[in-house]
């Protein structure tokens, strides 16, 4: 059989953070599928595990929009479970003044209620939902909570350890061509140093491998950003932990976020930690084509 893999699988009211969470999973490092239909769950599942670029982590959206497919939710879940897979079932919700406010500070139609009052849209999908709810695993009530509140959550259930103390900080690689991580708090951009991508036996390695490592760093403007940006770092990491900031997220980018984004974040992790810190890697965009 092959490798176990975790899945979350991420439901709830429309309106209460699904796609927010998604997002915040997808800049975690997990694999994410939106709105699979979930007879085909266990296939997937399949699928993955046995792919060549295996992935361990994997979060699937699942809402109303579902249909017909949202009654056979719990037999994917059972069937992924026999197959020896590790699930989580997260359900978001939120109370109706909330959702209400939502709704008409977007301008959005709820998918229950396109022509009609997103009320009464409300009130049938959370009555629609009553069976999921009960079998989710983690309910969490976004009612009063802002985007970087459920951000923060989310990264202190699945990334950082709990026991962490201080300030959490994550390094993140990325492609700008995929989009800047939106949680970012700090983004640096490195397209101008010398890309390993046109050097014919280093594009099929990553910024991980030594000799990619090794080829962005033997150039000097490399080694003269490095410097500023632990310079840079050295003065505020401090400061944000005197503030009582909990998390910090570094992103590094260059085009495709394999090879000098992910190289750069693994030369700041020993400055990092020499700081007393213990960084979370992420290399979001290192298996994509």
């Amino acid at each position: 059989m092959a490798t176990p893999i975790s899945f979350v699988v991420i439901t709830g009211l429309s309106g209460a953070g699904k796609s927010y969470a998604i997002k915040c999973f997808e800049d975690m490092g997990f694999f994410c599928v939106d709105n699979l239909p979930t007879t085909l769950m266990p296939t997937f599942a399949d699928l993955v595990a046995r792919a060549s670029d295996r992935r361990d982590r994997v979060a699937l959206g699942v809402d109303v929009r579902e249909g017909e497919y949202l009654s056979h939710l719990l037999d994917a879940l059972v069937a992924l479970r026999q197959r020896g897979h590790a699930v989580e079932v997260v359900f978001f919700e939120a109370n109706e003044e909330a959702l209400v406010r939502r709704y008409r500070e977007t301008r959005r139609r709820h998918p229950l209620a396109p022509d009609g009052n997103v009320l009464d849209g409300i009130r049938a999908e959370r009555k629609a939902l009553s069976t999921v709810r009960e079998v989710a695993d983690r309910i969490v009530d976004t009612s009063s909570m802002t985007v970087h509140q459920l951000k923060d959550m989310l990264i202190e259930a699945y990334v950082t350890p709990k026991e962490r103390p201080g300030l959490a900080v994550s390094l993140v690689s990325f492609g700008f061509k995929h989009g800047v991580p939106f949680d970012a708090d700090l983004v640096f951009d490195v397209r101008f140093l010398p890309n390993p991508h046109f050097v014919e036996k280093l594009r099929p390695l990553d910024g991980r491998e030594h000799e990619v490592r090794e080829f962005v760093m033997k150039h000097a403007e490399s080694r003269e950003l490095l410097r500023h940006v632990e310079d840079f770092l050295r003065f505020v990491l401090p400061a944000y932990q005197r503030e009582g900031k909990a998390y910090l997220t570094i992103a590094v980018g260059c085009t495709g976020g394999r090879h000098r984004s992910v190289a750069l974040v693994e030369e700041l992790r020993p400055f990092v930690e020499g700081l007393g810190l213990s960084p979370t890697l992420v290399h979001r965009d290192i298996d994509r084509e």
